[in-house]
């Protein structure tokens, strides 16, 4: 099993980009979903977080901006970003509650993509 990370880039303030993250093997099902960044010198903080039903949560600091959606049927989370500002600048993880076809549950990080947000 494992997630594939894509989308990233260098984009201008007020920018938009789409991030993806498929996820590939032996999977049974997926559950919650969710979107981390890290930038230099910070912790890995929460962004944005789907339920398989489709509820979702944000931080405060990206509400209005980022919209993250799922696709069931093709095993991928998006998370739409825009009005991009420059501290949105950070390496970009997907995660993902994963069942397996062998019976075994676990989380599971994507390899991360990088968003640069600079004019």
């Amino acid at each position: 099993v494992q997630l594939q990370a894509s989308g990233g880039g260098l984009v201008q303030p007020g920018g938009s980009l789409r991030l993806s993250c498929e996820a590939s093997g032996s999977i049974f099902s997926i559950g919650d979903m969710g979107w981390y960044r890290q930038a230099p010198g910070k912790q890995r903080e929460l962004v944005a977080h789907i339920t398989r039903g489709g509820v979702t949560n944000y931080a405060d600091s990206v509400k209005g901006r980022f919209t993250i959606s799922r696709d069931n049927a093709k095993n991928t989370a998006y998370l739409q970003m825009n009005s991009l500002r420059p501290e949105d600048t950070a390496v970009y993880y997907c995660n993902a509650r994963i069942y397996t076809t062998w019976g075994s549950e676990s989380g599971y990080w994507g390899q991360g993509t990088l968003v640069t947000v600079s004019s």
